[in-house]
């Protein structure tokens, strides 16, 4: 299968909509059909290996707008393109061009060991043998499956089971990636491998990942670009710092001190809460903490601290309240 040659517009949209027609019930024999814009005239490109963060609220029209780049979903208007090839008129040919991992619903056998759904991928796939052997072994070892290719995959838990989605979704050398929620139900050593992972996976192969998550960590240590989606509307599309500033977010420091003592005074924080020798303070989410975790410490008695990061549902809500102001009278779809 050829290649694109093109590094520009791997992934186009052109004023995409997706519309689904909603029946209820009124009465006897009677129901009432209601037309919902879940993707309302999204454009954007994805350049050949971009690692993208693709982000909103719950019910935003994230996973319909995957669906439709996968060929699951048909758009109801506006042109999609992912590697020249229209998915949904072209489903199984894109097929062997992507990957997925949508979220907590497997893509594995649930009744079957790990390794027979590997040795089925290796078979649908037709993946050459060498290659099916070298892509699983470097799969198992850095996402650490070794232990669980024997285990039937309904005796996983949610986290290894994410771990094995994602092999899955990589065994046939895909060029592209989308990812929902990939690092849920994982604890912080083994999200930090599969951070690392994908980060090679990128730079090694220029695999285009596409990332939907609600944990901000992963899109700062993965994507320079972010895309926020809302009400079915593209309402950003830019660095990571740029969304912080247009949503106004705040990070939280969490302090415990030795003992109990009046609100703690530093520059660039404002102490939100105090719970006897355990202080809250919000700082803008754009600024380093570590001066002001360096200032605390010298004139503080210190015992432990944390940093909170900003809930990426409440950047959002307040980005959409300004866009609600600055244009009066912009539908909500």
């Amino acid at each position: 299968m050829d290649r694109e040659s093109s590094v520009d517009a791997f992934i186009e949209l052109d004023r995409v909509e997706k519309v689904f027609d909603v029946r209820k019930k009124t009465g006897f024999l009677k129901r009432e059909v209601r037309r919902v814009r879940a993707v309302d005239a999204i454009s954007f490109t994805v350049a050949r290996g971009e690692m993208v963060g693709y982000i909103g609220p719950n019910g935003a029209g994230k996973s319909t707008t995957i669906k439709m780049l996968t060929g699951i979903l048909v758009p109801s208007g506006g042109r999609l393109r992912v590697a020249g090839i229209d998915p949904s008129r072209e489903r199984t040919r894109l097929a062997h061009r992507i990957g997925v991992v949508f979220g907590q619903r497997t893509t594995l056998w649930w009744d079957l060991p790990l390794i027979d759904s590997y040795r089925l991928m290796h078979r649908m796939y037709r993946i050459p043998d060498a290659r099916y052997r070298e892509n699983l072994d470097r799969l198992v070892e850095l996402l650490e499956l070794e232990a669980l290719l024997d285990v039937p995959v309904r005796q996983l838990s949610l986290g290894q089971r994410m771990r094995g989605d994602i092999a899955a979704a990589l065994l046939h050398d895909p060029d592209v990636l989308y990812l929902d929620e990939p690092t849920i139900g994982l604890d912080v050593v083994s999200k930090a491998r599969v951070r690392e992972f994908l980060r090679e996976l990128n730079a090694e192969r220029g695999t285009t990942v596409l990332l939907t998550t609600h944990d901000l960590q992963d899109i700062e240590q993965l994507c320079s670009r972010v895309m926020v989606i809302d009400h079915g509307r593209l309402v950003y599309d830019g660095g990571l710092a740029g969304l912080h500033q247009a949503g106004e977010s705040e990070r939280t420091l969490v302090v415990d001190l030795e003992r109990e003592l009046p609100p703690i005074g530093v520059a660039g924080a404002q102490v939100v809460k105090v719970e006897g020798p355990r202080q809250w303070l919000a700082f803008p989410a754009s600024a380093s903490a570590a001066p002001l975790v360096a200032r605390i410490a010298a004139e503080y008695p210190l015992v432990d601290l944390s940093v909170r990061e900003p809930d990426i549902e409440a950047v959002i809500a307040r980005m959409y309240v300004e866009r609600e102001t600055v244009v009066p009278g912009a539908q909500s779809s």
